[in-house]
């Protein structure tokens, strides 16, 4: 039988085995990937973020070119000649949500057998709650901006790198990239997992606008009342 300690348990014990991963991406190598990430840079823009040589930053980006995680994307114009901008790879996309993927969606699939279609995405959406009352038991009594921070901490320690945003009046978390990327393609429902932790450790209710496809990033609109 599955309960939900089990499906919480089993599905964190999964996002929380990478730890080589986060090892990594603390890396210079992984400092240029998470650069990329955000959007695409030139040789110089990297090398200024980064406060390294320029020469330093081509040998990781051929590094990174060659292991299929970084691509030339265009090129932008300079004061001399143009130069050259890079992005990342989906390969790399993937990296970020970490490689628990084919465990995870096949997991996925056995739950949504056992449970059903309205009963998977309770079942996510009682996951998301589960497991920010696990990871953020200190964001009670706090402000809610302190909240944010803390969920955006979280969001980064599972693989998705996020922003807060005001647009027009309407506040969103934007995620560069999707932490369940290996199971929204199948299963785009997972991102009520998110969803429900995001409104659960902020205290406010969320709003799912999640871009899907081939390169999936995370939006959720926050509650302003």
């Amino acid at each position: 039988m599955i309960t939900w300690t089990y499906l919480s348990g089993t599905v964190w014990w999964i996002m929380s085995t990478s730890r080589w991963r986060a090892r990594l991406l603390e890396s210079t190598r992984g400092q240029v990937l998470r650069l990329l990430r955000t959007k695409e840079r030139t040789v110089n823009d990297i090398a200024d973020e980064l406060q390294i040589t320029d020469n330093a930053v081509r040998a990781h980006l051929v590094s990174l070119e060659r292991d299929g995680l970084v691509r030339r994307t265009g090129m932008k114009p300079g004061v001399r000649r143009p130069h050259v901008s890079y992005g990342l790879s989906p390969d790399a996309e993937q990296m970020f949500a970490a490689p628990y993927g084919a465990f995870l969606n096949n997991f996925v699939a056995v739950v949504r057998k056992r449970l059903g279609a309205r009963g998977l995405r309770a079942a996510m959406r009682q996951l998301g709650r589960r497991i920010a009352r696990a990871r953020l038991p200190g964001v009670k009594g706090t402000t809610r901006a302190q909240r944010i921070k803390a969920v955006l901490g979280l969001l980064k320690e599972i693989g998705g790198a996020a922003t807060i945003r005001d647009n027009n009046g309407k506040l969103f978390i934007n995620g560069n990239g999707c932490p369940l990327a290996a199971i929204t393609g199948d299963y785009p429902e997972a991102c009520s997992i998110l969803e429900a932790l995001l409104a659960e450790g902020i205290g406010a209710r969320v709003k799912e606008c999640c871009i899907q496809g081939p390169n999936p990033s995370c939006r959720f609109q926050i509650d302003r009342n």
